[in-house]
C-alpha cells in the first residue's frame, strides 16, 4: 500500500531567507519519491521560532494527524519540528497515537531514542543560544549602543565598518519626535493627565510610537518596571538594560516578563541621548509620588481591575474596542477613555448591575424563544439527513466498486487456472488488490451516521430551567465561581452602541451574540453524555448552524455622560 505523506519546513527567523523552506520541501520530496510515497500536502512556518508548538502550520498539521489524513511526517531534521524537549516529545507521542510515523532526512524514522538524545541536544542548543545572545547584547549595551529595538525619539543609524560588515545598534536624537517628548513632559508635569496628552496628540495627527493612535498607557507607563514615556531613563541619558527577564509559560507557550533585581541591571551613561534635562524629569517624578493611592503603596496605574461577571465580553459597536470600568462599578469604552474623542466619540456609559441585568435577561428571557427553537430543531434536523443521506450514497458508492474490485480478482484468478501466463495478469492483480485494500479501510473508518434523537424541539425548556438555576447561583457563595463561569460559557461576545432616547439622551443598545457551543450543551444537557458523546454531538450541530445571536433594545433609563 503506498503511504500518504506531507511535509514539515520551517525557519526561525526574519533574518532568515524565505527560500530556506522551498529548499526544505524539495529535499522532502525526493525522499518520498525514492521511497515510492504519495505527498498529499504540506505544512509551514515561516520566521517562527522552533521553542513552542505554538504555530499555526505545527497545529494544523497535529489536527490533520488526529483525523487520518496521512501515514508520515517528512521534514529536514527533528528540530524543524521542534527544539524543545518536552514538546518534541508530546507531538512524537501524539503522531504516534494516531498511526503517523515522522521520518527527517538527517535523522531517518524517528523512535523513542531521538526523541530522547535529540529533544535534549535541541533543548541545550536553545539554552546555549539564549545564553549567548545575552552575552552579546550586554557587550552592546555597556559600550552605549542599543541592546535590541528602539525608543520613541531616536533614530537608528545604519552604517558600514572596514570590514564591510553592518554596524548596528548606534542611534542619534530624532529632533522632530525629541520635540513631542518634551511637549508630553511639560504637559504632565503641569497637571495635564495622560488621558488628556494622549486625546490631545491624537487630535492633531500626530502618530505614536508605533505609527498608531496614541494610548494613555503609552506615557504613563509603569515606573517600577521603567516602562512608558514618563519612565523611559534613555531620555535623560542613562541607558538601563537587564531590568527584567522573560520566562516562557508551558501552559501557553507565551513568554511572561518577571523583574529581575536592581543590582543586575546594566547601566551605561550615554549623555548624547539626553533629551529630557534633569530638573524637568524631576518634577515629574514627584507628580508621580504624588499619585499612590492613600494608605497604600500601589500606584494609580497599578491597580487591578476587579473581575466582574461580563468583564472582557463587551465591544464598543462604534469602534470595535473593549469596555472596561470608567468609574465605580460603571463601564465605558476604552478606546474613547484612553485614546480621546479623535478616535472614538462613544462616551455613554453603563452601570455594573444594569449591564449585568440586562443582559442575564437576555439569556433567560430572550435567546431561546420556543418557537425559533422549533424553527432551528427543524432546519438542523433537514439539514442533519441531507448530509446523511449524501453519506449514505457515498458508501453505496464505494461498496459497489469494491464488489466489482472483488468480481474483476475472481476473473484474473480463473485466467490463472485457465493457463495464462502469470507475468501478463500480475500487474494488473496488485492493482486490484491495492484498490480492495483502500475501499476496505475507508469504508471501516467512515464514520456512522448521527442519530438525530437527541435534538429536540422542547429543549428550549432545560436551556429555561438551567440558566434560571445559574442566575439564582450567582448569589450563593459556594456557587457563585461555578455559576459565573457557566453563564460566560454562554457569551460570545457583546456588542454596546450608543443610541439617542425620546429626552435626547444617549443610552445603549446591546446586542448580545451567543457562543453556540456553550448553548447547546446547556439546552441539551450534554452533561449528562460521556466526553466523546457530547464532543461529537456538538460538532455536528456546529457544522449545520450558524452563530444564534439575541438582541436587546436600549431602556429609557439608560445612564449618559
Amino acid at each position: 500500500m503506498t503511504l500518504r505523506a506531507v511535509i514539515y519546513a520551517r525557519y526561525s527567523s526574519d533574518l532568515q531567507s524565505a527560500s530556506s523552506i522551498e529548499d526544505q520541501i524539495r529535499l522532502c520530496r525526493e525522499r518520498a519519491a525514492r521511497a515510492g510515497w504519495q505527498i498529499v500536502g504540506s505544512y509551514e512556518d515561516a520566521a517562527t521560532s522552533g521553542a513552542s508548538l505554538m504555530r499555526p502550520g505545527i497545529q494544523r498539521l497535529q489536527q490533520d494527524a488526529r483525523d487520518r489524513r496521512f501515514d508520515v511526517v517528512i521534514s529536514e531534521a527533528l528540530d524543524r519540528l521542534s527544539r524543545n524537549q518536552a514538546d518534541i516529545a508530546s507531538l512524537y507521542q501524539n503522531l504516534t497515537f494516531a498511526g503517523v510515523a515522522i521520518e527527517t532526512l538527517a535523522e531517518g524514522r524517528i523512535d523513542e531514542m531521538h526523541i530522547g538524545l535529540k529533544g535534549t541536544m535541541n533543548a541545550l542548543f536553545l539554552k546555549d543560544l539564549a545564553a549567548k545572545t545575552r552575552r552579546g547584547l550586554r557587550g552592546r549595551v555597556e559600550a552605549g549602543k542599543s541592546g535590541g529595538g528602539n525608543a520613541y525619539g531616536y533614530t537608528v543609524l545604519r552604517s558600514l565598518t572596514e570590514d564591510g560588515e553592518i554596524k548596528r545598534g548606534d542611534r542619534e536624537i530624532c529632533e522632530e519626535e525629541a520635540a513631542i517628548l518634551r511637549r508630553i513632559f511639560h504637559a504632565y508635569a503641569e497637571g495635564m493627565s495622560p488621558n488628556r496628552i494622549a486625546d490631545q496628540l491624537n487630535r492633531e495627527g500626530i502618530p505614536g510610537p508605533r505609527g498608531r493612535a496614541w494610548d494613555k498607557s503609552t506615557i504613563h507607563g509603569n515606573p517600577k518596571r521603567g516602562t512608558g514615556i514618563l519612565n523611559n531613563e534613555i531620555y535623560i541619558g542613562r541607558l538601563v538594560w537587564n531590568r527584567q527577564s522573560f520566562v516562557k509559560d508551558p501552559a501557553t507557550g507565551k513568554r511572561q516578563a518577571r523583574p529581575n533585581p536592581e543590582s543586575e541591571w546594566i547601566v551605561t551613561e550615554v549623555p548624547e541621548l539626553r533629551i529630557i534635562d534633569q530638573s524637568l524629569w524631576d518634577r515629574v517624578k514627584t507628580r508621580q509620588e504624588g499619585r499612590k493611592i492613600e494608605q497604600t503603596d500601589r500606584a494609580a496605574w497599578e491597580r487591578r481591575k476587579p473581575r466582574f461577571l461580563l468583564t472582557g465580553l463587551v465591544k464598543c459597536g462604534c469602534c470595535g474596542g473593549g469596555f472596561s470600568t470608567v468609574g465605580k462599578d460603571r463601564f465605558g469604552c476604552s478606546n474613547s477613555r484612553n485614546k480621546g474623542k479623535s478616535i472614538c466619540r462613544n462616551r455613554t456609559g453603563i452601570t455594573r448591575q444594569e449591564l449585568e441585568g440586562r443582559i442575564l435577561a437576555i439569556l433567560s428571557q430572550q435567546l431561546m424563544d420556543p418557537e425559533l427553537v422549533k424553527v432551528f430543531v427543524a432546519e438542523y434536523i433537514a439539514e442533519r439527513n441531507r448530509l446523511a443521506a449524501a453519506h449514505v450514497d457515498d458508501r453505496a458508492v464505494k461498496e459497489k466498486e469494491l464488489a466489482k474490485v472483488i468480481r474483476d480478482q475472481d476473473v484474473l484468478v480463473n485466467a490463472l487456472l485457465a493457463g495464462t501466463p502469470p507475468e501478463r495478469i500480475k500487474a494488473k492483480m496488485e492493482q486490484l488488490e491495492s484498490r480492495q485494500k483502500h475501499l476496505e479501510r475507508d469504508l471501516a473508518t467512515a464514520p456512522a451516521p448521527a442519530a438525530l434523537t437527541q435534538i429536540h424541539p422542547r429543549m428550549a425548556d432545560t436551556y429555561h430551567d438551567r440558566i434560571r438555576a445559574m442566575i439564582v447561583g450567582l448569589t450563593e457563595p459556594d456557587q457563585e465561581s461555578e455559576a459565573r463561569e457557566a453563564i460566560r460559557s454562554l457569551i460570545e461576545k457583546i456588542v454596546a452602541t450608543p443610541v439617542p432616547t425620546k429626552g435626547k439622551r444617549m443610552a445603549l443598545d446591546l446586542t448580545l451574540h451567543g457562543d453556540l457551543a456553550g448553548i447547546l450543551a446547556l439546552s441539551l444537557d450534554a452533561d449528562r453524555l460521556s466526553g466523546q458523546q457530547k464532543t461529537s454531538l456538538l460538532q455536528e450541530v456546529e457544522e449545520s448552524a450558524g452563530f444564534l445571536v439575541a438582541g436587546a433594545g436600549f431602556e429609557p433609563a439608560a445612564f449618559r455622560l
